[in-house]
This record gives structure tokens, C-alpha cells and sequence, in this order.
């Protein structure tokens, strides 16, 4: 689908307010000589928390950000504009294209790397180098005779969706609409003659769902003169032609932006009603003179919100727009002074992929869902309908499955601001006001149930779905501890609602050592970031948490700790792995590499000595896990240790 990440998944809930970057208002008028000046001023900042260097570096080298030496301009008119995108948290990415009639199978043979080497079914004109007009032959097979947006919709509204992006043109350069600047689109090209976009735009409508447009306006492989990527490179700037392997994408790249991705866009934004989002993607060949062609083609539609892919989303510039779009990984804790949208996929490709069986469960969806929603941010989960327009049966059971939790706890998800706790090892929490909401995955096996740094005393304490049930709470210097019910009243996520007299206040410890110099780092107070692929995440076996699915290199656990001196540690992890694997450790000032030994039984947890590590002295610090690549097979990890060395 979109720009190839390193990370997918960070299953932590950290405050958010720490780790956003500002970023500038998208209409910055460009100075004559046609290059975009950025203007310096103090960012804004929405939470505080206090945070080590490192993890600060961890947040810029997980996300490709690097600093420049301009600031970016404030935002104009954020709050106004984003009130109903902060409100709604969750909407269905639509990934619908004529990729959908190969789907993932070319010559009679599924097509699963090539020279992108992801597998996407959404790729496969690029993986497979398909020449521009055999791949256009298949609009002749593309048909999709059972579409019906109204369905769509529906489906969204049972899944508990607010908003729906849809991709209207995505790299293969075939227009999901029917567009009078190019015959290469759906109403003109194939026999179903239908303008899918235009139902969907008047069902969305009707069912009061907002409907957001996706629009690849860099990578084209069928215009003359549209980019392509070139492999290994990044999806922002450089050579837009150096990725052409068919002569019949060669062109003038200012042309096709020019008579192509600008008046479809035009057509997009007056003939289809409200628009409320604007997704770019994979701005190759972007310049800040191009981007200033296409930026001002938003105020067509007033009070619209863009994404940060028009021109380079991993630099701030004057054309970053509004959201910053995490792809198939959740930040660890936000992103401070921006407002963030998760992309992420059921299974492992956007568009439809008929061998593509790899499907994450309703529950790991759900509370993935939490999981963003407690770091006030936004998930867009995506559907990949296929050639004859239906929504696969197993994402259509899992919306659904879903769906039934998020109405059923509509009140700890839509309007709530992100969680005023660090990290919980039990699960999530969101804000709402005077009141805290509490997701908890890991229900505890003694009935009591702490709720770390809380200072506040709680008014009134109750399961959500139980309201007139009422549960007794005591304060602790630790925090408040909850008695709870023996047995979880719902599996995914039971919440507990905390209504406090005014605002609650937390002030929540990090880990620290104890009387024998020894800090003990469970796996429930992780932050899991994914490598692309990957989906380790905390999952509960027995009475124990650990790190489970861990398959992938470059897939990382992160901890935070304090310490009130400089000390050196030994370092040991409680681990269960068959074959072993190499393993990284940072602290961020200095690496190494450890071997992890076969265990003999992947169930078999044992501790293993990976090294020693100084902390130079008092405050907060990070250390980090990182499979290694080439030397990696699957481990499971239940704790980490550190004992000071004496």
C-alpha cells in the first residue's frame, strides 16, 4: 500500500502528551522563488511527561524523523477543524483497486515478493514488473457486479466506524472513479460501466458516515512521466523515473502532475459532495515547488483534514498538514503536539490477496483499537474488497465481532482523550473529563486489581457494562486498589468506569531497584514496536504475561526505569526459544549483541544472561530489546532483570 516501514506495533500506553513533533499549517504561501520557507515558532504541547534522552531518540529513529533546522509553523485552526476526527477514533480504510481481479497471483502463480520484495497485493504491477499494457488488460476482467455501498457503510456502522478513506487512485494509476481526465478508470475501461465512488459518496450520506479520499498523487505506473520507486530508496523525492522498467511510463514528471493528479483531484474535491480527509501516499519525485501545485486544491473543501504524505512525512515542512499516519505499527506513546492516525491491515496485504490468510483475531483487533485510542490517536482499519466488489467473509466476521465490543463500550472510546498513565500492566485507560476509563486485558487472577499513581480519590467506582454494580475501592501509597468480581465479565477488554469530583490527577513511578539493587521489567510494561511484518504483542498464558508471536527481526521491546545513582547492571532475560537467536541491546549511548542459546522446548522459559549495562546516573532511563536479522527464530520472552553489579 503505502511507504515500506521498519515498525508496525508498540503495545504500550505511555502518556501521549510526550514524543509528538508540531508540525506546520499545510497552506503556507511559498515566497516567489517558488521554495516553501518555514517560520519559527513554539510548539504546542498537549500533556506533559517527563522522558529519557534515549527514549526521545528511540521515537525519531522508530519513525524516520529527522530534525532540521527550521521549526515548523503552527497549525491554524486545528482544534475547530478536528473536533468531530478527535471525537470519532476509528474508521475503515478501503484498499479497492484493479489490483483486486490479479489479486496476488500472476502467470497462474502466487506472486509474493518481487523487486519491492513486500508481497502486496496492491504492488503487484511493480513486484512483477508487469508491462503497462498487459497490465491494463485487466480492466476488461473487472466487473465487480455485487459492490453495494450501502452495505459497505453498514458494515462500517456495525464495526462502530465513524469515517471511511477510500483509495480513489492508487500506484497502478487506475481511477476508482469516473474521471473525464484519464479513460484509465473504472466507468470507461471495464464492462461495469457503475461509478463506484459516487454510490458510495451518496450512501455514506445517507447513513451520516463522513467519507475520506485516498489519492496516490506521486507514484503513477501506467501515466507517462508518473514516478515509481526506486527499491531500496526512500518513498519521498529523489529521481521520479528512475524506478520505470516498461518505456511507456517515461514522460515529463511536472506533466503528469500537471494534466493528471491535479485535475483528478479537482474532479475529486467539487463532484463528490463533502470530503472530509485527503490521503496522499509515497510522495517520490515530491519538491516543495511541486507539493505548492497541489496543496492549494484542499481549499476546495473547507474544513478538510491532509495527511503528512504530500511531500516528505518523515522531515516537518510546510506541507505536513494535519495528521501524522503511523503504517502498521501503534507509537508507544503518541505523538506530542500532532494528531495521529494508525493504518493498519486484518491480515498481511491492503488490497485483496486471494492466499492471504494471515488474519489477526477480532480480540487482537479490538484492543489494538484501545490500544490507539488510549494515546489519542485515531486507527483506520483496512478492507480489501475483491474483483466482484464483496469484502472478504473473514474481515466481514471480525468487523463485526469487534463491533459488538466497541457498542457495547461505546462511552471509553468515542470522545476520550488519551490516558494519563505511563504504562498499565493490566491493560489501557482513557480520559474523559472527570472520569477514567479502564480496559483491562490481564484480569487479575486475586480479585484486586492496582491502579498505579493515582492520587485522586474515586467518587464512584463501577463495571461499565454493569453500572448498578458498584466496586469497593482503597487508597494505597501505590495507588488505589480495586476488589473485583473472580471472573472477567468480558474477555477482550472489561472496563471499569472511575468517576472522580474534578479532574484526577496520576503521578505514576517507573520501575526502580529495590532493596537488593535488582529492577524486575515484566513483559506487561513493554512497549512492543513491530517490525512490518511482525505482530508480537502481550498475550496470557496460565496466570503469566508474555511476549508471544515474536517471529520477526527488527521487531523491538522497549522499558523505562529510574535510578538514583550511576551503576553498572547485569542484564537477564526470562526467555523460551527452540533454535535461539541473536538479540541487540541499547540503552541508546552504547550497543551490543547477545546470542540466545537453543532451549530445546519453545514452552521451556529459562534465564539468560545477555550482558552488562551502565546507567551514568539519577533520572528516567530506556533499555531496548531488537531481534537481530539473519539470526532469528521465534522466542517468547516473560521478563527482563537488572541487578546491580557489586
Amino acid at each position: 500500500m503505502k511507504e515500506a516501514r521498519s515498525l508496525n506495533d508498540a503495545m504500550t500506553n505511555r502518556l501521549p502528551g510526550a514524543g509528538r513533533v508540531e508540525r506546520p499549517s499545510l497552506f503556507t504561501k511559498a515566497p516567489a522563488d517558488g521554495e516553501v520557507r518555514v517560520v519559527a515558532a513554539p510548539p504546542r504541547c498537549r500533556g506533559v511527561a517527563r522522558r529519557s534522552a534515549f527514549f526521545l531518540a528511540l521515537l525519531w529513529g522508530c519513525f524516520g524523523w529527522h530534525a532540521t533546522g527550521a521549526q515548523p509553523v503552527p497549525t491554524q485552526g486545528l482544534d475547530e477543524r478536528t473536533a468531530w476526527f478527535t471525537a470519532a477514533h476509528y474508521g475503515m480504510f478501503i484498499h479497492w483497486g484493479l489490483f483486486s481481479v490479479p489479486a496476488g497471483v500472476y502467470h497462474g502463480k502466487p506472486f509474493d515478493r518481487g523487486s519491492a520484495g513486500n508481497g502486496l497485493s496492491e504492488w503487484i504491477m511493480f513486484n512483477a514488473h508487469i508491462p503497462v499494457a498487459e497490465y491494463a488488460g485487466y480492466a476488461s476482467q473487472f466487473n465487480p457486479v455485487k459492490f453495494d455501498a450501502d452495505a459497505w457503510v453498514r458494515l462500517a456502522k456495525d464495526a462502530g466506524m465513524k469515517y471511511i478513506v477510500i483509495t480513489t487512485k492508487h500506484h497502478e494509476g487506475f481511477a476508482m472513479f469516473h474521471s473525464k481526465v484519464s479513460g484509465f478508470n473504472i466507468y470507461d475501461a471495464t464492462p461495469f460501466h457503475r461509478d463506484p465512488l459516487k454510490e458510495l459518496a451518496a450512501a455514506c450520506a445517507r447513513q451520516g458516515v463522513r467519507l475520506g479520499l485516498y489519492y496516490s498523487q506521486a507514484q503513477d505506473w501506467h501515466h507517462p512521466g508518473g514516478a515509481a520507486r526506486t527499491v531500496g530508496q526512500p518513498m519521498a523525492g529523489g529521481d521520479p523515473e528512475q524506478g520505470h522498467w516498461d518505456p511507456a511510463q517515461d514522460g515529463d514528471f511536472d506533466q503528469y502532475l500537471d494534466q493528471v493528479a491535479a485535475p483528478q483531484i479537482r474532479e475529486l474535491l467539487t463532484r463528490y459532495g463533502k470530503i472530509s480527509t485527503f490521503w496522499w501516499d509515497t510522495p517520490v519525485g515530491m519538491t516543495s515547488t511541486r507539493a505548492a501545485r497541489l496543496a492549494p486544491l484542499l481549499q476546495l473543501q473547507p474544513g478538510i483534514i491532509s495527511n503528512n504524505r504530500l511531500l516528505n512525512p518523515r522531515v516537518p515542512n510546510a506541507f505536513s498538514g494535519d495528521t501524522e499516519t503511523p503504517e502498521q505499527y501503534i507509537p508507544a506513546t503518541g505523538m506530542k503536539g500532532r494528531l495521529f492516525e494508525v493504518c493498519m491491515t486484518m491480515n498481511d496485504s491492503w488490497g485483496y490477496k486471494a492466499n492471504d490468510h494471515n488474519w489477526k483475531s477480532a480480540e487482537d483487533l479490538t484492543r489494538k483499537l484501545i490500544d490507539v485510542v488510549s494515546k489519542g490517536g485515531n486507527l483506520l482499519l483496512n478492507v480489501g474488497p475483491d474483483a466482484e466488489g464483496v469484502i472478504p467473509a473473514a474481515s466481514v466476521k471480525r468487523l463485526r465481532e469487534s463491533g459488538r465490543w466497541v457498542h457495547a463500550h461505546a462511552e471509553s472510546i468515542y470522545g476520550t482523550t488519551a490516558s494519563l498513565f505511563r504504562r498499565l500492566s493490566w491493560g489501557r485507560s482513557t480520559t474523559k473529563g472527570n472520569v477514567l476509563f479502564l480496559h483491562i486485558f490481564q484480569w487479575p487472577v486475586d480479585g484486586r486489581l492496582l491502579v498505579p499513581g493515582l492520587k485522586t480519590p474515586i467518587a464512584r467506582a463501577t463495571l461499565l457494562d454493569q453500572p448498578d454494580f458498584a466496586l469497593s475501592a482503597r487508597d494505597t501509597a501505590a495507588g488505589a486498589v480495586l476488589s473485583l468480581p473472580a471472573k472477567t465479565p468480558n474477555k477482550i477488554a472489561a472496563v471499569i468506569k472511575l468517576e472522580f469530583h474534578g479532574a484526577p490527577v496520576v503521578d505514576q513511578p517507573l520501575p526502580a531497584p529495590d532493596t537488593h539493587g535488582v529492577i524486575l521489567l515484566p513483559a506487561s510494561l513493554a512497549a512492543v514496536v513491530n517490525a512490518y511484518d511482525d505482530n508480537a504483542s502481550l498475550r496470557t498464558e496460565g496466570s503469566d504475561a508474555v511476549i508471544g508471536g515474536w517471529s520477526k527481526a527488527g521487531t523491538r521491546l522497549n522499558w523505562e526505569f529510574a535510578t538514583s545513582l550511576a551503576a553498572t547492571f547485569v542484564i537477564t532475560a526470562e526467555v523460551a526459544t527452540k533454535n535461539g537467536g541473536k538479540i541487540e541491546v541499547s540503552d541508546g549511548h552504547s550497543t551490543f549483541t547477545s546470542q540466545l542459546a537453543p532451549g530445546g522446548e519453545p514452552e521451556h522459559f529459562t534465564w539468560v544472561r545477555l550482558g552488562e549495562l551502565h546507567v551514568s546516573g539519577e533520572g528516567e532511563h530506556s533499555i531496548e530489546l531488537k531481534s537481530v536479522a539473519d539470526a532469528w527464530n521465534p522466542v517468547k520472552l516473560r521478563a527482563l532483570r537488572l541487578e546491580e553489579k557489586r
